[in-house]
């Protein structure tokens, strides 16, 4: 620790002496996967782009209610397949030229391509036409909206001028992602791989869309263990830092620092293999769920930062509707698996036509796993036993993607977005990759409510049927140096408001 704390302190250190006086440093536990909008779903890189170095056409307020950005107005027409976008003049891109109707169609457009990669391309299908009309953007769609699509709030919109010469298929690694042109509130100035990205105030930033930031820089300082960012926030190293759940109270007890919590789309799962006997029966997983203390796990894992989940989507969206609950009930759990055949060996271990009830919980780490351990004991507690099995990352990725889904259950955590797009994208078991992918959950009734836009009807069957167990939402637990006024963290992300943010003295 002592080691990665003084490389900490050689960066800051490094970087101090040329920033101004108004920098605040925000730590992030990993480098960006991208800073392009077209090739990244990483949470952070997402909001950088969307609400520091470029603009989006439409964004949400706190309410998740849509409000006019680049496009300062919007209107529908032919029966609600047009959408007429009016662009906010003015709007400049950071080496001085004017963001244009051309840019927002080069860039849906190479949205729209298989050849990007772009990770919501499957949400632009409908999107049949796109016409740059003057100072507007004409999208004509392939039958009636019901809303403006929710790409569009997340879409950051990209420069032509630099971009349009390039193949789609070689955005990946043009030079533009290691040096970026945007158009939003922030310039870009530096990336040390690794080490920090490094924005500046863009004081041409039109007062239409909020105007120039508060603060002068803002520098994205990478701290990949959580120790030494906790030490860093305490030194006055860092101004806005995650914390872990358990550290809150240090960092409250501290003069001028504060801990903010606030609505995130975080959830963690128990994701069961639907396609492998004898996790395919409802009734089962039923069972099993009920015989976990949810609300242990919030206590204790998250400790009390989180609420125990009855369905898959948290209170506090707007979306999230009463669902079936499934209460911590150890005698109704063993009830339903007596019920099932599932007998109490002399072992302990229930056991039906001489196999044992016995999985294996796969999870992404190498130490720590309290969460395990707890969905652990609570199944031992109900005759069923649970062996624990730990990946990094990328073996994780490729067991839970592979053709094979050579699993029983998956212990992981399930990261959202405020978008309707992405929560249609989480229950659908016909897009590649994602929860239910994992889960090989098939329901055409579930198929049938997405198709008609129906998200109450899904998260209910979601929740009758059970192919995850969801075990608790968790909130956002952020370190604050109180020098930092002004910092508001919202279901829309940690850094929607991050232009309004202003200083105070160090602290």
């Amino acid at each position: 620790m002592h080691v990665r704390r003084l490389l900490l302190a050689l960066a800051l250190a490094a970087c101090r002496p040329q920033e101004p006086a108004g920098t605040v440093f925000y730590a992030s536990g990993a480098d960006l996967q991208s800073i392009n909008p077209l090739l990244t779903t990483q949470p952070l890189a997402r909001q950088l782009q969307r609400h520091v170095l470029f603009t989006t056409l439409v964004r949400y307020d706190s309410a998740l209610t849509p409000r006019p950005y680049l496009a300062r107005s919007w209107t529908w027409s032919d029966g609600g397949r047009t959408l007429t976008l009016a662009l906010q003049p003015g709007v400049l891109w950071h080496d001085g030229a004017v963001t244009s109707a051309a840019d927002v169609k080069f860039t849906l457009e190479a949205a729209k391509d298989p050849a990007t990669g772009y990770p919501r391309a499957g949400e632009l299908q409908c999107l049949s036409e796109i016409d740059a009309q003057g100072a507007s953007v004409v999208l004509r769609f392939c039958k009636p909206q019901e809303r403006i699509p929710d790409v569009l709030f997340d879409l950051a919109i990209l420069p032509a001028h630099l971009l349009a010469r390039t193949a789609h298929g070689a955005l990946r690694t043009a030079s533009f992602n290691e040096h970026p042109v945007g158009n939003g509130p922030f310039r870009f100035v530096e990336h040390e791989s690794g080490r920090r990205w490094i924005f500046e105030a863009n004081r041409d930033f039109p007062a239409a869309l909020g105007g120039p930031p508060a603060i002068s820089r803002f520098v994205i300082v990478i701290v990949d263990e959580p120790t030494t960012k906790l030490a860093a926030l305490v030194d006055g190293e860092l101004d806005v830092a995650g914390i872990n759940p358990m550290h809150a109270s240090i960092v409250r007890r501290m003069a001028n620092r504060a801990v903010l919590s606030y609505p995130i789309l975080f959830s963690y799962g128990l994701v069961w293999n639907t396609s492998r006997a004898p996790w395919d029966d409802s009734r089962l997983r039923r069972a099993l769920t009920l015989a976990l203390d949810r609300r242990q796990m919030v206590d204790a894992f998250v400790w009390g930062f989180g609420e125990v989940a009855d369905g898959p989507v948290p209170s506090w969206h707007p979306l999230a509707v009463p669902v079936p609950r499934v209460p911590f009930d150890r005698a109704a759990a063993r009830a339903l698996l007596d019920s099932l055949g599932w007998r109490l060996a002399p072992d302990g271990v229930r056991e039906r036509g001489g196999r044992k009830l016995a999985l294996t919980l796969t999870t992404v780490g190498s130490s720590d796993n309290v969460l395990e351990q707890l969905i652990q004991a609570d199944l031992a507690a109900v005759g069923v036993r649970a062996d624990i099995r730990q990946l990094e990352l990328g073996a994780f990725l490729s067991l839970a993607e592979g053709r094979e889904r050579d699993y029983d259950a998956l212990v992981t955590g399930l990261p959202g977005d405020p978008a309707l797009g992405y929560l249609a994208a989480l229950f659908d078991s016909r897009r590649l990759g994602g929860p239910m992918q994992y889960a090989q959950y098939r329901n055409p009734e579930v198929d049938r409510a997405l198709d008609r836009g129906d998200l109450a009807a899904v998260q209910r069957l979601v929740a009758r049927d059970l192919p995850i167990t969801f075990l608790f939402h968790s909130r956002g637990v952020q370190g604050l140096n109180t020098r930092v006024h002004g910092v508001r963290m919202d279901l829309r992300g940690e850094l929607a408001t991050v232009a309004s943010w202003h200083l105070g003295a160090r602290n």
